[in-house]
């Protein structure tokens, strides 16, 4: 017997229907949360040209406001961040801020790269002045002002503003430079002499790196000798970049992090 007219019709409607069904449709993976941590004497807003263009390709990103007092505290507290994510994270930091993200995930097992930018990937034991001494070329010691003591017995340290443009940002228009010295976040003495709590994230996520060769305060042969030791997944040395690599390169360093980003 052969079909009718209304039973094609409603054999195709149902077949249509399937298709379209959301529920036997492949969902898109949604594309983790980046967490972006700034070092000593910088701030939140040496991220923003590196935020504008990962915003712009869908991601969700948080500029953390490192409070630069030990290395502790400040990967408990960007820990905790971490873990009002829901979904999966990429971990970034900057200069002394590779210490705060090699202590942060502790426990969170949704951070699924961490990226390395013109930053420290510490050893146990190891502290920011002994590992930028490895190598020649590092020249921050003379352009720190002297310490200024606090209420609790610490001192903060700070980069003398005149000497700020060429150690810190030499491929940056001077006028952005002297911006970026009246803005630093200062550091204290303790932060910059503590050790890790415990053993580097680095050893159990996958890590990448990308720096600046004209970097003063941690030398290139420095972060090339720490990404080696943290078997990187990628690493991008950049001609006559300075320290802070994310205000003068931050397309480069928004593609390192989408590379990461990417990792099954």
């Amino acid at each position: 017997m052969k079909p009718t007219a209304l039973q094609k019709a409603a054999s195709m409607l149902c077949c249509a229907m399937i298709v379209v069904n959301p529920a036997t449709a492949a969902q898109p993976e949604s594309k983790p949360t980046v967490i972006m941590v700034h070092g000593a004497f910088a701030g939140s807003s040496s991220w923003d040209g590196v935020a504008a263009r990962l915003y712009k390709d869908g991601y969700t990103v948080i500029s953390a406001a490192n409070p630069l007092r030990s290395v502790k505290g400040d990967a408990d507290y960007v820990a905790s961040i971490v873990r009002s994510v829901p979904g999966p994270v990429v971990l970034v930091g900057h200069s002394y801020a590779g210490f705060v993200i090699s202590a942060a995930v502790k426990d969170n097992k949704n951070v699924k790269a961490l990226v390395y930018v013109a930053a420290f990937a510490p050893e146990m034991g190891e502290t920011s002045s002994s590992l930028s001494a490895k190598y020649p070329g590092a020249t921050l010691g003379p352009t720190l002002s002297p310490p200024v003591k606090l209420g609790n017995g610490e001192e903060d340290l700070y980069v003398q503003q005149s000497k700020f443009p060429d150690q810190f940002a030499k491929d940056l228009p001077q006028e952005k430079a002297r911006l970026l010295a009246i803005s630093q976040r200062p550091a204290t003495v303790k932060s910059l002499n503590d050790t890790l709590p415990s053993a580097p994230a680095w050893k159990t996520v996958p890590a990448y790196f990308v720096y600046g060769k004209a970097d003063r305060n941690i030398p290139a042969a420095v972060v090339e000798f720490m990404a080696k030791r943290a078997s990187s997944k990628k690493t991008v040395g950049i001609e006559g970049a300075s320290h802070l690599v994310m205000v003068s390169h931050p397309a480069e360093v928004a593609d390192m992090i989408e590379t990461a980003a990417g990792v099954k």
